[in-house]
C-alpha cells in the first residue's frame, strides 16, 4: 500500500480485482437499497462499485482513522451521489456504530447487502466472527453477505502464491492468515447465514455468497 501527495491511500490490488469483483456483485445484490461495505481501507473499492451499482446506495466503513481520512479523499474527487461518508465500524464492537446512528434512511433504502473485501485473513480471527455476528444482526431474510479473498479449501492452499502470502502474513502478525472456507461457513451456520455460491475469481482468490435464512 502506497500514499498519493494528499490523504489518500494507494492499494494496487484494487486495479486488479475491481472488475471482477463488480461483475459479481451485479449478478448476486439486490437491486436496491443500501450496501454496507465493511472494511473500505483505501475507499478505492467504494469510488469504483459505488457508482456503478446504482441505483443502491453505498456506505463504506473502517475503524482505521487514516483509512476513513483516505476514503473521504477518494470520495472528494468522485461525484456518486449515491456514496455516503466513511463509518467508524469495529467489528469487535458487540453493536456497530451504524445500528445506532445510521445515515442512510432504512425506510426508504434499507440494509440488504454487506460487503467485505480482503478483510478476514488481514486481522485476527475474531474479526471474522465480529463480521459474521454482525451480518447475523444487520441483514434481514434473503439479505446478502459477499466476502471476497484467498481462503484455503479443507485445511489446503489452492496455489503455492496464497501459501506464500499466508506465511507473510503471518510472519507480519501470527493472528492473521489465509482462513479455511469450510472454517467461515460452520460459523455462518450458526449465525443464520447460508452458503450460497462460490466464484472463483483472479489471482487465485474467491467470491462467497452467502443469504441470510
Amino acid at each position: 500500500m502506497s500514499k498519493t501527495d494528499d490523504e489518500r491511500q494507494y492499494a494496487p490490488a484494487t486495479q486488479r480485482n475491481r472488475e471482477p469483483i463488480l461483475e459479481i456483485l451485479r449478478r448476486v445484490l439486490p437491486a436496491k437499497g443500501t450496501v454496507l461495505e465493511v472494511g473500505s481501507g483505501t475507499g478505492e473499492h467504494a469510488i469504483f462499485l459505488a457508482p456503478r451499482l446504482k441505483p443502491r446506495q453505498w456506505l463504506p466503513s473502517d475503524p482505521n482513522p487514516q483509512m476513513r481520512a483516505s476514503i473521504a479523499a477518494w470520495s472528494a474527487g468522485e461525484a456518486a451521489d449515491n456514496l455516503y461518508p466513511p463509518l467508524d465500524i469495529d467489528v469487535h464492537t458487540p453493536v456497530w456504530s451504524v445500528e445506532k446512528d445510521a445515515p442512510v434512511d432504512w425506510e426508504t433504502s434499507p440494509l440488504n447487502a454487506i460487503v467485505s473485501i480482503n478483510l478476514i485473513h488481514i486481522a485476527p480471527w475474531s474479526a471474522c466472527l465480529g463480521l459474521i455476528a454482525g451480518a447475523s444482526r444487520l441483514l434481514p431474510p434473503g439479505g446478502i453477505l459477499y466476502l471476497y479473498g484467498p481462503f484455503k479449501r479443507n485445511g489446503q492452499h489452492t496455489a503455492a502464491s496464497n501459501a506464500a502470502f499466508d506465511a507473510s502474513l503471518q510472519a507480519s502478525n501470527p493472528d492473521w492468515g489465509v482462513r479455511d472456507l469450510e472454517h467461515v461457513v460452520a460459523i455462518t451456520q450458526d449465525q443464520h447465514l447460508v452458503l450460497h455460491q462460490i466464484y472463483p475469481m483472479p489471482a487465485n482468490n474467491l467470491s462467497v455468497v452467502f443469504h441470510h435464512s
